[in-house]
């Protein structure tokens, strides 16, 4: 077994107020929690991990280059390999969520992008 206590996991924050943490996982998938400000978006990115995102609280619009949805409290999307997206905090309030990632990353995706 191999606990990680939130308030000790290693965390990252890409942009102000962006922040992600690592929680438990490996090689074969990964769990990163994340906030947004209102109004914040990522960049358009893709990756070779498989991503579900579920919104844990407020409002987040996830968007491809063919379509766009709106999560809100504990609705999910799949993002497959290689898609194209973003994602955005479109509410008014800060906006948490969990992104569960397969195969496994670390956040050499973001600190190694040029």
């Amino acid at each position: 077994m191999r606990p990680v206590d939130f308030d000790d996991a290693e965390t990252y924050e890409p942009e102000e107020g962006w922040r992600r943490v690592s929680l438990a996982g490996s090689e074969r998938f990964a769990f990163e929690w994340f906030e947004k400000p209102p109004g914040h978006s990522s960049p358009m990115h893709d990756h070779e991990n498989e991503q579900v995102c579920l919104c844990l609280r407020g409002e987040l619009t996830v968007a491809t280059e063919d379509d766009e949805v709106t999560l809100e409290q504990y609705d999910s999307v799949l993002l497959e390999s290689w898609e194209t997206h973003r994602v955005e905090n479109t509410g008014d309030e800060l906006a948490v969520g969990l992104d569960v990632f397969a195969p496994g990353r670390s956040f050499d995706f973001w600190t190694d992008r040029e």
